[in-house]
């Protein structure tokens, strides 16, 4: 590969890990910072949340290093490399993982709204989390006990599995299972939610909190669509033609051109900085606790005046402004109920 696009893959690999860094350590802080976000699925987003980071502070930055100082790279049998390419496969199997039971838990809240406490209980969220990391942790080390293999990509400038067709058997099983099932079941629920928010669209749906009922108009519906239509395309986009290339080199047992590798390979890696960002500037719930939690550090800089604002529960009152399958009310769009002024 040429020196300059050496440089300019090192430098798109180096804008991809400081965006994971910040987006995935921006939605930690926000989980800390805002007890309303935690629920029993607290573990799934925290797991494909640290997977995310840890890509962005781990393979990102090594193939970007490696494409500037190393291109010739290390040697595939040595203990490094093979410790790369395990830490690489971990990651990236148990991020995606994590991320489409996170998207399980949505459509069931959506979806299911009147089960969902009795689906996703505390003990059953703990479950799905050990036997996600349990499959990603024996599908990373099948190739360190002989069912395939890692070597250094001279095209890629990472440690990563061998696609060569002696390897097939093992590229097929991780693909199959550890990518291509989870982006068909997110895109297939995004799908479906899509459905039902155009469907109530059409017919317009009251929404209650324990403050006032409003008439919720179809503009949201159609937002909340396009807003999962848009997390479907960038999954497609980030994930297509890493599996293409790799598919490809595999049956082939041909090396396809190093510009085409180390794009499919770089878009792969910038869904851990997507990740994070998809996640909080998509869900309401999310950009209210990011924004509460920018006002609360703004308050305590010093130098800034404190001003007696009234708290308004920016938290609560967005979690009903969902799509429902189930919430319905026989009051007229022109009536809505409002609550008695109570005296300060």
């Amino acid at each position: 590969m040429a020196d300059a696009l050496r440089t300019l893959y090192a430098a798109l690999m180096v804008v991809s890990s400081l965006a994971s860094v910040c987006g995935n350590l921006l939605l930690l802080l926000v989980l800390l910072l805002n007890k309303e976000l935690r629920s029993d699925t607290l573990g799934l987003v925290l797991s494909f949340s640290l997977s995310d980071l840890a890509l962005g502070l781990s393979t990102i930055p090594f193939g970007a290093h490696n494409s500037l100082s190393q291109p010739s790279g290390y040697p595939s049998t040595g203990a490094f490399c093979q410790g790369s390419g395990f830490i690489f496969l971990l990651l990236q199997t148990s991020s995606i993982h994590s991320l489409t039971w996170v998207t399980v838990d949505k459509f069931t809240e959506i979806c299911f709204a009147l089960s969902y406490r009795s689906i996703w209980t505390p003990g059953r969220s703990r479950a799905v989390l050990v036997l996600v990391w349990l499959f990603c942790l024996v599908n990373a080390a099948l190739p360190l006990l002989g069912f395939g293999s890692y070597v250094y990509s001279e095209s890629r400038f990472l440690c990563c599995p061998s696609f060569t067709p002696e390897n097939r058997y093992f590229v097929v099983l991780w693909m199959l299972l550890g990518i291509v099932a989870p982006i068909l079941t997110m895109c297939s629920l995004y799908g479906y939610i899509v459905y039902v928010a155009r469907k109530q669209a059409r017919r317009g749906t009251f929404m209650c909190n324990e403050l006032h009922c409003f008439y919720v108009p179809a503009n949201n519906y159609l937002r909340s669509s396009i807003v999962m239509i848009t997390t479907s395309v960038c999954l497609l986009v980030c994930w297509l033609p890493y599996i293409s290339v790799c598919l490809y080199e595999t049956f082939t047992g041909q090396q396809s051109p190093d510009v085409t590798s180390a794009l499919s390979a770089w878009l792969v890696l910038t869904s851990a900085a997507l990740n994070p960002w998809i996640t909080c500037m998509t869900q309401t719930r999310y950009r209210a606790a990011v924004r509460l939690s920018v006002s609360r550090f703004i308050r305590r800089c010093p130098g800034t005046p404190l001003e007696s604002r009234p708290q308004s529960s920016a938290l609560h009152l967005p979690t009903t402004n969902r799509i429902s399958t189930t919430t319905t009310s026989t009051l007229p769009p022109s009536s809505p109920k409002t609550p008695t002024p109570t005296p300060p």
